[in-house]
């Protein structure tokens, strides 16, 4: 069976979705699947291309074009020279509207839902629920919550299932260090969804109210700066770094050393770098939020849920470095949540085991056609800048106007009426 995945990749592509693509093609082609994966990206090729094409993979890419089309084209093109027999356009936008044609030659299309954010909810609206010729044959949600949403609508042509993105087991665990409690984040830099700032200042204050806790930031990303200016103000002379990125293959290796990994945002799918630390035996610490993370830490139990990032999150870590037997218990009960469901291993068996549902259900392959014009619906909000289109008419509608006052002007000519103002340029 082949699959051929899509992906944006750039020099600082970071993020569950690009980590969890780089581990899932090499654990597919150990179960004998041959997967690829075809690149849009932005200013260079990252991490995504150069981890799996040294890994051997196949992965054709391209600078992102400047409008949806152009982008389709492209996909098109590279599919009907190496045709899947599934295609899962992933988190690319440009992928869903040219999986339409993909259906056409009857290769089933399936989508994935990594969070619970406004792009998500616009590929559900577009591709599960919108036109029928662009709805997917399957979709992949990453969290239970993900999955209750969309069947809560009642999909009629798409085949909807739960698979986690999952986390290796490392053969170690976290061992704990009696004279100091060390927390992480990793992630990226951004104050939209992670809340970066208020999560720096939490790092500080626990830091400076808390004798004996210690706290580091991994990852990079546009409030790099203000992470900076935090730990320098808030932060100066506390035990709290900012130690930027780590290979997404050896973060696990930096996170047996910590003892807690910490996640205050106000959104997520699935967060795979708290199930990273949870493997380890990190002790979770979360703000409530809907999706995601209440599938993974049961308060109490497999780690601690907070209501705010300010006296809950501080009462959460005094707790962790003062009650006897705590840590201990909850560490163990984080890392057996990840490795009875929520393994990387677990969770390929289940993404081969859809993929060959999806697969047994196909008809007949036919070549795939790229239409002499691309015909998309109207761009739905939620896609922003993934969804760019021309400014004004489409270009059909732009000739067909231009045509009509060509023949006018010409036959004012021929009839010897004056020409209005803006025809003859007179003032």
């Amino acid at each position: 069976m082949k699959v051929t995945f899509c992906s944006h990749d750039s020099p600082h592509s970071l993020g569950g979705p690009f980590a969890w693509i780089q581990r899932l093609l090499p654990d597919l082609r150990n179960r004998g699947i041959d997967a690829r994966c075809l690149l849009l990206t932005w200013g260079a090729d990252g991490p995504c291309a150069a981890t799996l094409r040294a890994e051997g993979f196949d992965c054709p890419s391209t600078p992102c074009h400047e409008l949806s089309t152009d982008r389709v084209i492209w996909l098109l093109t590279q599919l009907r020279e190496n045709p899947p027999d599934i295609f899962l356009p992933n988190i690319v936008v440009a992928g869903y509207f040219a999986a339409r044609w993909l259906s056409q030659s009857g290769i089933p299309t399936v989508g994935i839902l990594h969070s619970d954010d406004p792009l998500h909810r616009a590929l559900q609206d577009a591709f599960v629920f919108g036109r029928k010729p662009f709805r997917l044959s399957g979709l992949v949600c990453v969290s239970k919550a993900l999955e209750e949403e969309v069947l809560k609508r009642g999909p009629k042509n798409t085949a909807v299932s739960r698979i986690a993105c999952g986390a290796p087991v490392p053969l170690k665990m976290v061992k704990r260090v009696p004279s100091v409690l060390r927390l992480a984040y990793v992630g990226r830099l951004t104050q939209e969804q992670k809340r970066i700032a208020e999560l720096t200042r939490a790092f500080c204050r626990a830091t400076r109210e808390l004798p004996g806790v210690a706290a580091s930031i991994f990852g990079d990303g546009p409030e790099r700066s203000t992470v900076e200016r935090i730990i320098a103000s808030d932060g100066s002379g506390l035990p709290i770094t900012l130690e930027g990125i780590v290979d997404s293959t050896k973060i696990q290796e930096r996170l047996l050393g910590f003892d807690v990994v910490v996640l205050l945002s106000d959104y997520e799918g699935i967060p795979i770098a708290l199930m990273e630390g949870m493997a380890c035996g990190c002790v979770p610490v979360c703000l409530r939020t809907r999706s995601g993370i209440p599938e993974l830490v049961e308060d109490g139990v497999t780690g601690l849920l907070v209501n705010d990032r300010g006296d809950g999150f501080v009462n959460a870590i005094r707790r962790l470095r003062d009650e006897p037997g705590l840590w201990q218990r909850l560490s163990t009960a984080a890392r057996a949540k990840i490795s009875d469901g929520y393994s990387s291993e677990a969770c390929t068996n289940q993404w081969v085991e859809f993929l060959s549902q999806m697969h047994s259900r196909s008809g007949a392959k036919q070549p795939i056609k790229i239409p002499r014009r691309i015909t998309l619906p109207p761009t739905h909000p939620g896609f922003a800048h993934q969804d760019p289109r021309p400014s004004g008419p489409p270009l059909p509608i732009q000739m067909y106007r231009r045509t009509r006052i060509a023949a006018g002007r010409w036959r004012r000519i021929m009839s010897g009426q004056p020409l209005p103002d803006k025809m003859s340029g007179s003032n």
